[in-house]
């Protein structure tokens, strides 16, 4: 199981970067007191983002994360109408998907359903 995900995110967008991953579901929890300063942390059913205040970050062109939403209609619509730019992506397993950026720049896709093995 993957427990987190770290991102890099400059320090002024971290309060959007909060409100992003709010919309899909994840709340701010308490990072460890030794690195509480520099770091926030999310948490959504105990799956984390760390979201490391980094004045000048590392923001890969296609690198991602995934997510798997609960309900993809109201994802994508709540993204959209908080001014996100959601761009539809191909079928691959016969659930919809689509990508965003998130504040800071991080691909993000977002997946109806995972693919099935």
């Amino acid at each position: 199981m993957l427990q987190h995900v770290s991102i890099e995110v400059p320090p002024e967008q971290i309060e959007p970067a909060v409100r992003f991953w709010g919309l899909l579901g994840f709340a701010r929890v308490e990072a460890p007191e030794p690195i509480a300063g520099f770091v926030t942390w999310l948490d959504r059913d105990g799956t984390h983002v760390h979201l490391i205040h980094t004045p000048e970050p590392a923001v890969p062109r296609l690198g991602h994360v995934g997510v798997v939403v609960d309900d993809f209609a109201t994802a994508e619509s709540s993204l959209r109408d908080a001014g996100f730019d959601v761009d539809p992506a191909r079928q691959l397993w016969g659930a919809e998907r689509a990508f965003t950026r998130m504040p800071g720049g991080h691909l993000v896709e977002l997946m109806a359903a995972p693919p099935q093995t």
